[in-house]
């Protein structure tokens, strides 16, 4: 019974939160794709309010920047824990990294995929005048 309650220790929601918080640090500190990936969504949020999207476009918007963050951190955790249990190469590893790469790949094509849904016809409005 005590090895379940150290697995499963109640934690309040300032405990729970400054744990997250740091494991969003260290990707900030670390990872330079989480840096990338920050600035490009930082990027695409103030070109929103400089294309003055609609709410739900805002919504779509911020909805596709988690999509990335998220796709990201899994990513990022995936490899670490991988890489914790073994240096050595072996083929189903490299293929599950290869996945969790995938994974942000289509995430951040679908990004790109929503920024020209979004944005072209505001640009391509723009430019007419």
């Amino acid at each position: 019974m005590k090895v379940l309650r150290r697995i499963f220790k109640y934690r309040d929601f300032s405990e729970s939160l400054k744990i997250a918080l740091t494991g969003i640090a260290y990707l900030f500190l670390y990872h330079d794709n989480m840096r990338t990936i920050f600035l490009a969504g930082v990027a695409a949020f103030l070109a929103g309010i400089v294309f003055h999207l609609r709410g739900m476009e805002v919504a779509v918007l911020c909805i596709t920047i988690s999509v990335v963050f998220i796709a990201e951190m899994f990513n990022t955790a995936i490899e670490m824990i991988i890489d914790m249990g073994t240096r050595k190469y072996h083929t189903l590893i490299k293929l599950v990294k290869d996945i969790a790469a995938g994974v942000v790949l289509i995430a951040s094509l679908n990004a790109i995929a929503i920024g020209v849904i979004l944005f072209l016809p505001k640009i391509l409005q723009l430019l007419k005048k």
